[in-house]
């Protein structure tokens, strides 16, 4: 199972809105087929597996052999056919899964066509890592929400920029390359009206070894639509999408214009800020099919999606510099909290050197 997940991770950035998936064909004590799920709209992990075993000449041993799947088979037609009935079809008399799905039309409905068919199922092996593993579409089908991950660079002292606004570069190039692997990967990419305006940010994914495995939507929450006709967002709004998250405030002609320009405006009720931000997120969901979610600033954007719970994880880059100053900013805004015990927690997930910066990964904990 733990080699099935290693392949299950091979599809991040590529699968999604899909689950990532791997599994691993085992005859004999001995591995005869393994595969994982490579692009949405592709063959799911099984079939690769057992095309797999097919084409190495081990179709013969298919009928004496465990299958281990990281998530539930599939037992329903979407764009490919079930996966149970692959299965069963192979006569794999044993099936282990990590985990079930919770996508309604299988959740627990794949291992009972599994059972019925005679197939012997474990349920539970390695079960955390493969929730884990998959956290995002989990937090997508159960609550309607994306992934949400917080990505910021700061000084030793925490510090995202200077008191005069200075900011490029906190982090080293090596860090920076880091970031567009993760924009390659990711639905959306979301920063507040300041700093679109301020920053005139790209929020491309450049400078890759090899073409990005999607294309992120840039998203500015800008509830007066002030993004400049000028900003490199509206410039390349028709080459790469544009969302903006606005309001009936706005100024109508701006909004025509952008509309004219290729930007995708949307216009919502701002009076309840808690609930337009989080209407902002499911728009994603139900409109683009946004698994993964990247916010890049600013402090008042991340300190509003905190409040609400709706940051699942952290990327922070760490530069071994000092800048000082009380008015240098930090990368939380708002008000803050008044009490350590308001504080929300955190899990480390890692800590590694990225060229001479330090890259903090971490991830809500909630009860």
């Amino acid at each position: 199972m733990a080699r099935a997940l290693t392949l299950a991770r091979q599809g991040q950035g590529w699968v999604e809105p899909n689950p990532m998936v791997g599994c691993v064909l085992v005859a004999d004590n001995q591995v005869i087929g393994e595969g994982y799920h490579q692009r949405f709209g592709g063959p799911h992990a099984e079939i690769n597996a057992l095309a797999d075993a097919a084409q190495a000449g081990h179709a013969d041993r298919l009928a004496r052999a465990t299958a281990y799947v990281t998530l539930e088979p599939c037992c329903h037609h979407g764009k490919t056919p079930p996966c149970t009935h692959a299965l069963i079809e192979a006569r794999i008399p044993r099936v282990v899964v990590a985990t079930l799905d919770p996508f309604p039309r299988v959740a627990g409905q794949g291992v009972a066509e599994l059972r019925a068919a005679g197939v012997d199922v474990t349920v539970g092996v390695l079960e955390e890592e493969a929730r884990q593993l998959n956290a995002p579409y989990w937090m997508r089908v159960t609550t309607g929400r994306p992934w949400i991950i917080g990505k910021w660079a700061m000084s030793l002292d925490g510090k995202i920029a200077t008191r005069t606004g200075d900011s490029r570069w906190i982090s080293s190039a090596e860090s920076r390359r880091q970031v567009h692997q993760l924009r390659s990967r990711v639905d959306a990419i979301v920063v507040g009206s300041r700093t679109a305006i301020i920053d005139d940010p790209l929020l491309t994914a450049r400078d890759l070894p090899q073409p990005p495995a999607r294309i992120a939507r840039r998203v500015v929450i800008d509830s007066k639509a002030a993004l400049p006709l000028t900003s490199r967002l509206v410039q390349t709004a028709n080459a790469v999408p544009v969302l903006l998250w606005s309001s009936p405030e706005a100024d109508p002609q701006h909004v025509a214009a952008l509309r004219e320009m290729g930007v995708e405006v949307v216009q919502q009720d701002a009076s309840d800020r808690p609930a337009w931000l989080r209407a902002a997120m499911r728009y994603l969901v139900d409109h683009h099919q946004a698994t993964n979610v990247l916010v890049e600033g600013g402090g008042g954007l991340l300190a509003a999606l905190l409040q609400i719970d709706a940051l699942d994880e952290l990327l922070v880059f760490i530069a071994p510099l000092l800048i000082g100053g009380q008015e240098a900013p930090s990368p939380m805004g708002g008000l803050g909290i008044e009490r350590l015990s308001q504080a929300s927690q955190w899990c480390w997930e890692s800590i590694e050197r990225v060229g001479p910066d330090v890259l903090i990964r971490a991830r809500r904990t909630r009860g």
